[in-house]
């Protein structure tokens, strides 16, 4: 087995041509200002430089307050950088757009729609006719294993039928990129890794390219083709982990490998602080951990 740690690089014309999303030179400054205190300027983002490609899979540890969110919000164009830009096929964000679909760790879901009509509240948006609506809810309550459910409200679902709904609502209206922001932080252990292994079958359904958001090394791993690892005081990108774990995968098979262990303790080092990547602290054990 072989994990490579990546470092950032520069940001060509030709990567913004060719990947998915690119963020360049992305950075976000807020002013903020403590009783007594004139304003001052907090860097929550410095200089983010990420490619990513089509369907790629990539999940984003931090500590706390490392921007990881801010970052997100930023690709949902929910927020705007202080400087740097970021592209989604080529085109330059610049507010809220209907090719990206966002998860988030409430819910969020209109307590007076069913199932049903959650779900096609973004093709609603889009004025897709009635019937056209109805063909696509079903396709995604199908998807999320909801049938029965349709048309149940959200008081009437567990935690993690609701984040199912809230998958299939973001599916529905067909975004090309699933930005999720620690959508199964709050549900019980047992049920996040059911939805690990769901959301894992419906990406390899969908091929959609994702953006997710944990606190948890384990879930990053497991879900990840790639697990970007930053660093705070400005929030930045420490480095990229390549996780060359084997798909499809499923929580029980992979959970006590010694490969899995192996990448989630060298996310571990390196979100600490304790690992410089290089190759010669791996190469009996990985084969091969090389900068880029």
């Amino acid at each position: 087995m072989t994990a490579v740690i990546e470092e950032q690089g520069d940001i060509t014309d030709d990567d913004i041509k060719s990947c998915k999303i690119v963020a360049r030179g992305t950075s976000r400054v807020f002013k903020i200002k403590r009783a007594g205190e004139r304003k001052h300027n907090f860097t929550a983002l410095h200089n983010i430089n990420l490619k990513v490609k089509a369907g790629e899979f990539i999940s984003i540890v931090g500590p706390s307050g490392c921007g990881k969110s801010t970052f997100l919000d930023i690709m949902a164009g929910l927020s705007l950088p202080t400087s740097g830009e970021i592209y989604i096929d080529g085109r330059k964000i610049t507010g809220p757009d209907l090719n990206r679909g966002i998860v988030l760790q409430g819910y969020a879901l209109f307590p007076w729609r069913t199932v049903r009509k959650n779900i096609e509240y973004g093709l609603e948006v889009k004025k897709v006719p009635r019937h056209e609506r109805r063909t696509a809810s079903d396709k995604y309550i199908e998807l999320v294993e909801l049938t029965g459910f349709e048309d149940r409200y959200p008081h009437e679902l567990s935690g993690g039928m609701k984040q199912r709904v809230a998958i299939a609502r973001a599916l529905a209206f067909d975004p090309e990129v699933l930005l999720m922001d620690e959508p199964f932080a709050a549900v019980d252990a047992q049920t996040r890794e059911t939805l690990q292994d769901e959301l894992l079958r419906i990406w390899e359904k969908t091929s959609k390219t994702i953006i997710f958001i944990t606190h948890s090394i384990e879930e990053a791993v497991f879900l990840a083709d790639r697990v970007v690892v930053m660093s705070m005081n400005p929030g930045a990108i420490r480095c990229l982990v390549n996780v060359n774990l084997p798909r499809p995968r499923r929580i029980r098979d992979v959970r006590n490998s010694s490969d899995f262990n192996w990448i989630t303790g060298k996310v571990w080092n390196l979100l600490h602080g304790e690992d410089s990547g290089g190759a010669e602290n791996d190469a009996g054990r990985a084969g091969a951990v090389s900068g880029s």
